[in-house]
């Protein structure tokens, strides 16, 4: 007898049908898998048959045959373990009368029949309600995570035997309720603005950078500051909406990393180490592609400390995501586009010692140490970076004063203004923030006066800025303008975005 059930392979983001086909028939055991399994796949032959043992079940005698169709693609992971298991009792003649049509099965198997989680179950849903199907059964465990997915019957199971009897009718599982999603503000851990004594250039550069979504550096001596302020950010980010949350959460999905809550709440804030490679930063792997650091920052912030210190190959790999908002990743197993539309916030010394441009300590850094320290970072990484704010010592009676700093809560209600006005501005584009404005929108909504095209040519001369870093102006003086709910571009909204280049301080 032949059985066919349906499950669901991943390739990137995207979740690709796939029907398990098993024929039982007459002649000498065997077992054998067809249709592009990996070794994972291949091992469900002893994962599913204790499975279906222990489960109290009768494994089927005779020549088994098992494809996974199409046959041209690859199958990989343990979620076709649960549509293994069925097909084999279907076709064994156990399930008799069960309506297995139109129903996806998910899940891994352990030996003792019960059903294991998988990553990546909420792309393969969206994908398989967008072809058509609405009904799934998958493992109880990633039940919060489905939980999201409205307009399905979303069956939570613990065990393939409860599996066979709620497919034979003899138990009734409800389907999973839907969850409501709600936006979670920053934890408290999260550093607070208000603690941050002095630097107002650099909280002004913080609160621009998070409302338009720009790219941000910040360059000073050691302990000045640089990292708590980037530590601030979380608290300061605007609100994710439902969409962008899914869009998140399929990526941590995938990547294995999401947690019990089922979906992710809050903006992405990503601090690899310097020591990270290119593959774990832009995604990869021997085999199976992943998405790395700068996808799992997808729509949130990567925050890169001691900038000069990671690799100049790993930087370097940050140039086409900062620009393009995607990351395309070759490898063995395949070539795959995950999303990569995050705010960069980066910092480091000006010099190896860090005192070259104080103006308290002694830089005993030699010109060609300095020269060859700056060098690590190239000329067009640095064009890409919006906002480079110098961050100098903080005097003692700054530090030591009890007054407190505006709040992070403060900075937040701006942050979400701006964000309102942009978010009116983009409606029917399918922007979301100033910083990704192409060159139709920059001549639609970055028109400047007379006075303003004066000061923005004569810093384009004098700082010998490129094309794109004059962009880059014109958008951080939109966000300045969005900020002072202005509608127009004034010249002090130019004048202050020309400030935030430091030009010489880095060559």
């Amino acid at each position: 007898m032949i059985a066919k059930i349906v499950c669901y392979a991943l390739q990137g983001l995207e979740g690709v049908p796939v029907e398990v086909e098993t024929d039982v028939a007459k002649g000498m055991p065997a077992y054998d898998m067809v249709g592009l399994p990996d070794a994972s796949v291949k091992e469900s032959k002893d994962r599913v048959r204790s499975a279906i043992k222990n489960s109290g079940l009768l494994f089927p005698m005779g020549k088994i045959t098992i494809n996974f169709a199409p046959a041209d693609i690859r199958k990989e992971g343990s979620a076709f373990d649960l549509a293994v298991a069925v097909s084999l009792l279907k076709a064994g003649e156990q399930l008799t009368g069960a309506d297995t049509q139109g129903i996806v099965f998910l899940g891994e198997l352990a030996l003792d029949g019960t059903v294991r989680p998988i990553a990546g179950l909420l792309p393969i849903l969206i994908s398989a309600k967008a072809c058509g199907y609405t009904r799934f059964v998958v493992p109880a465990a990633n039940a919060r995570e489905a939980a999201y997915l409205g307009g399905a019957d979303i069956y939570p199971v613990t065990s393939l035997k409860e599996t066979v009897r709620f497919l034979t009718g003899e138990e009734h599982i409800p389907p999973v309720a839907p969850e409501r999603f709600i936006p979670r503000l920053h934890a408290k851990e999260t550093a607070d603005l208000k603690f941050v004594k002095g630097q107002p250039v650099a909280r002004r550069a913080l609160e621009i950078a998070v409302a338009g979504g720009h790219n941000l550096l910040l360059v000073g001596p050691p302990g000045t500051g640089k990292t708590m302020l980037a530590r601030c950010i979380p608290s300061v980010m605007p609100d994710l909406t439902f969409g962008e949350a899914l869009e998140i959460t399929k990526i941590h999905s995938v990547a294995g990393t999401l947690g019990e809550e089922g979906i992710i709440s809050e903006r992405p804030f990503r601090t690899p180490h310097h020591t990270a490679t290119t593959v774990a930063m832009c995604g990869g792997g021997n085999r199976a592609v992943h998405p790395g650091e700068i996808s799992l920052a997808h729509g949130g912030v990567l925050f890169l400390d001691e900038l000069p210190e990671y690799k100049r190959s790993t930087l370097e790999a940050l140039r086409q995501p900062l620009e393009d908002g995607t990351i395309t990743v070759s490898r063995a197993g395949g070539t795959l586009t995950f999303p990569a539309r995050f705010m960069l916030c980066a910092s480091m010394n000006p010099c190896p010692c860090g005192n070259y441009g104080s103006a308290d300590k002694v830089c005993t850094c030699s010109p060609s140490e300095i020269r060859r320290y700056r060098k690590k970072i190239s000329g067009p990484l640095l064009d890409r970076i919006d906002l480079q704010v110098e961050v100098d010592s903080v005097p003692y009676d700054a530090l030591a004063s009890g007054e407190e700093q505006e709040s992070s809560a403060a900075v937040r209600e701006r942050v979400n203004m701006a964000r309102a006005i942009q978010n009116v501005r983009f409606e029917e584009t399918g922007i979301r923030t100033n910083a990704e404005m192409g060159e139709r929108e920059l001549a639609v909504c970055c028109r400047l006066s007379a006075e303003g095209e004066r000061i923005l040519r004569e810093a384009f001369e004098r700082m010998n800025l490129s094309a794109r870093a004059r962009a880059r102006i014109l958008k951080v003086s939109r966000t300045i303008a969005d900020l002072a709910a202005c509608e127009e571009i004034l010249p002090a909204h130019v004048y202050e975005a020309v400030s935030y280049r430091l030009g010489d301080m880095l060559e």
